[in-house]
């Protein structure tokens, strides 16, 4: 069966699949792979299967998502936060993953309960002109997103090789090409490449981990105690928290289980949002595991080596070619690489979301991966600080965060969109309360860049 790749973005399961679900077409409709997860998950949800099998066929999308909670943009602002203040914001660090994983999960449920993802809904409920503002700013922050994801992978190629910025950056838009190409073998394939990918930057952190051989004591005291260190500390925190929403990746999970496995019935619906938590809580863990350890690195190294000062993912490199040994900084910057080709994926998937929800228009994801290549080529050919362009690209996400934040939370406690999912009054005020917060985070971000 050939299949377009600009549909398989649209919707992570071909129609067939979920005509098949529904007992209108054949198992024959579909990818192979596709079909043996469709009848897994028909197994599991009619109760035939047992155990952890049951929850097999539902993992996959939440992993994808957490990739961006991963991507070069995050290295910095934990590298810093440990090189500066040691293991004082570790804290932080979990509760921003706590939130993410209500963010996530308010998304996924939104696709699993309509059928339909969050840039469609929006179009559906809200007036033209406010569908199209809404297009523009997401394609912006897309646009955004994929510059540090592109540059981080760019600068992680010139670390360890030594390839020139722009020829660097070239390479990381072919890899992710190449990544984006899975998706004609089925979404399972994709999903699996972009886990490997993200299974490489976690086990290069714990082998960091294991270099810098950390106070055990001290890391689990600051992970529970709150403390800051004073005002620039607190920007740091801000700076955390305040990426917790990626707003391209709530509009993708919605898209990643629109239809991806169907619900004959609100049990059904149910029990699918149940399996997709748990695949919601088990990548954002290892999303928040990977974050602690950068920041846990940089404390034990940097912080207590006397390399305070570092800010930079060059500077990272540096101080553990420094403090450890050329063999841990080309670990860290095969992370690097490994993280900009799996989040440069996600975000191209992204961007075609946006426009397929917002806009009806689709465009081929390989011609969308060529467009959006052009601003990252572009930084890196007029020689911008690669730092100074990651820092750049996270205040432009900062401005697109309410405009997903709020639609969904909106979305998401109205019975007549939801059904039986639609969210209690309890989870809709305490979920609107650390939105806001986000929100309020986002600003004083904003405020500190422009106005100091």
């Amino acid at each position: 069966m050939n299949r377009a790749l600009d549909s398989t973005v649209e919707t992570p399961v071909p129609p067939a699949t979920a005509r098949m679900e529904a007992g209108e077409a054949t198992v024959e409709d579909v990818l192979p792979g596709e079909a043996a997860v469709a009848r897994a998950a028909r197994r599991s949800l009619d109760g035939r299967v047992r155990g952890p099998a049951r929850v097999w066929p539902f993992l996959g999308p939440a992993f994808i998502a957490a990739v961006a909670y991963i991507d070069p943009g995050n290295f910095a602002t934990n590298i810093a936060g440990g090189a500066q203040f040691g293991y004082l914001l570790l804290w932080v660090v979990v509760a921003a993953n706590l939130v993410a994983m209500l963010i996530q999960t308010q998304s996924a449920k939104l696709g699993i309960a309509t059928g339909k993802n969050l840039p469609e809904l929006c179009r559906q409920t809200f007036s033209r002109p406010a569908s199209i503002g809404l297009w523009i700013q997401a394609e912006i922050i897309a646009m955004s997103t994929d510059v540090a994801e592109v540059v981080g992978a760019a600068l992680g190629l010139y670390l360890l090789f030594g390839i020139p910025l722009f020829a660097a950056g070239l390479i990381a838009g072919a890899g992710a090409f190449a990544i984006l190409g899975l998706q004609q073998l089925g979404f399972r394939r994709l999903e699996a490449g972009i886990a490997v990918l993200a299974g490489v930057v976690l086990v290069s952190f714990a082998l960091e981990i294991v270099y810098a051989s950390p106070n055990a004591g001290d890391v689990a005291s600051h992970l529970v105690v709150p403390g800051f260190g004073g005002t620039e500390s607190v920007l740091i925190a801000t700076g955390i928290i305040g990426a917790t929403v990626m707003p391209h990746v709530v509009y993708l999970h919605s898209a990643l289980t629109q239809r991806r496995i169907v619900g004959r019935n609100e049990d059904e619906r149910r029990r699918i949002l149940g399996f997709e938590k748990i695949d919601v809580v088990i990548a954002m863990t290892i999303a928040g595991v990977v974050n602690l350890s950068m920041m846990i690195m940089a404390a034990a190294l940097f912080n207590q080596g006397g390399l305070a000062g570092i800010d930079s993912i060059e500077g990272a490199f540096q101080g553990l070619q420094q403090t450890v040994s050329n063999h841990a900084a080309s670990i860290f910057g095969v992370a690097l690489v490994a993280s900009g080709f799996a989040s440069s994926s996600v975000g191209t998937m992204a961007g075609q979301v946006v426009m397929q929800g917002f806009i009806q228009r689709r465009i081929s994801i390989f011609v969308r991966r060529a467009i959006t290549l052009a601003p990252a080529l572009i930084v890196l050919g007029i020689g911008l600080a690669p730092t100074d362009a990651l820092v750049i690209s996270q205040v432009v996400l900062s401005f697109g965060i309410p405009f997903a934040l709020v639609p969904l939370l909106l979305l998401a406690r109205r019975r007549d969109v939801m059904g039986a999912l639609a969210n209690p009054r309890w989870l809709t005020v305490i979920a609107s309360i650390l939105g806001g917060l986000i929100i309020a985070l986002n600003v004083f971000l904003l405020q500190q860049v422009f106005l100091g």
